[in-house]
């Protein structure tokens, strides 16, 4: 039921997204569990107080509390939609909510757009949305490469993955994905306050998405094939080089592949709360991008998400027929 509810959840998010109305109703899952991560954070995350391994085991010990909790809400709805008659349809119109092919998308293009009509300074406004830095004194190149570096390393975290574990282990299992996803975006940093509290979700995340990251490579090869001057083959050579030369042992994987597939170069120096970091760089190809660039990958993109769904549908007939 759960790979049917898959390729479900895939077209139902991919066509409609998030509803706004369900939103300013009930807010969003990932908003609710951002809610319980900032709580446990608040409550029992006390760098000053105690030393580094007290604070990893009080970090670990909640995220394993929040693990635990997410299990307990969705596994009992998971078994009620077993229960139905046609239940995965309704597992597959929760499991969308965990996805983001149409927020991604969305997010990157009106970055795109920005750069188009100018100026400058909404083209930083609207990156600034979907990257963690500082976009303040960023050119046309910078926010360029910003925009399709989210862009492929959320088509990970944001579709790939999720679609991942809903395959594998149902609602539950996208749940429990989004809300390691979710906990190493708040707390799983290098600063002082979470170095310690945030290990074990940032440690657990890294373990959640070696496979998905790889996957997402493999996919940007495949949908390069239907795109005109793309280099499938270039895809995979320049992530299997580049992708080690990353701070993620994960992230790389499809950054690399994307620059790789459409001769982009990608990473390289950036600022975060003022420290710039000289990060590695990730294909050999142009640096000077522009908007045009930025609606190259997202045709990559789209057509990544046309691969996804047809390996589902194939996944979900194998599983069928046997």
């Amino acid at each position: 039921m759960s790979v049917w509810a898959a390729v479900l959840a895939l077209i139902i998010e991919r066509v409609w997204g998030y509803p706004d109305r369900v939103y300013r109703i009930l807010s969003h899952p990932v908003v609710w569990m951002g809610w319980v991560i900032g709580k446990g954070d608040e409550t029992f995350n006390k760098p000053d107080e105690t030393s580094f391994e007290t604070g990893r085991l009080v970090g670990a010990v909640c995220l394993g509390a929040f693990l635990a909790l997410v299990l307990v809400v969705t596994q009992p709805v998971a078994r009620l939609f077993s229960a139905l008659p046609g239940g995965w349809v309704f597992e597959a119109a929760v499991a969308s909510s965990f996805l983001a092919q149409k927020s991604l998308g969305e997010a990157v293009a009106r970055v795109a757009a920005a750069l188009r009509e100018g100026p400058i300074e909404a083209a930083r406004e609207a990156v600034s949305h979907i990257v963690g830095r500082d976009t303040a004194g960023l050119d046309e190149a910078e926010i360029s490469r910003a925009a399709i570096e989210t862009l492929a390393e959320n088509a990970s975290d944001g579709v790939v993955a999720p679609l991942f574990y809903l395959v594998l282990f149902g609602l539950p299992g996208i749940a429990v994905y989004k809300a390691i996803n979710t906990a190493d975006s708040m707390i799983g940093h290098t600063s002082d306050r979470y170095r310690a509290f945030g290990w074990a979700a940032a440690k657990l995340d890294d373990v959640a998405n070696f496979i998905p990251a790889r996957l997402t490579a493999l996919l940007i090869a495949l949908a390069a094939r239907w795109i005109p001057g793309a280099v499938p083959g270039g895809a995979l050579r320049t992530a299997r080089r580049d992708s080690i030369r990353h701070a993620s042992p994960n992230a790389g994987w499809p950054e690399a592949a994307l620059a790789g597939a459409l001769g982009f170069g990608l990473g390289g120096p950036r600022a975060y709360k003022g420290e710039v970091l000289d990060l590695p760089a990730m294909g050999d190809g142009r640096r000077e991008l522009d908007a045009d660039d930025i609606d190259r990958a997202l045709t990559l993109y789209r057509r990544l998400l046309d691969v996804l769904l047809g390996a589902t549908v194939a996944c979900a007939v194998v599983v069928w027929v046997v």
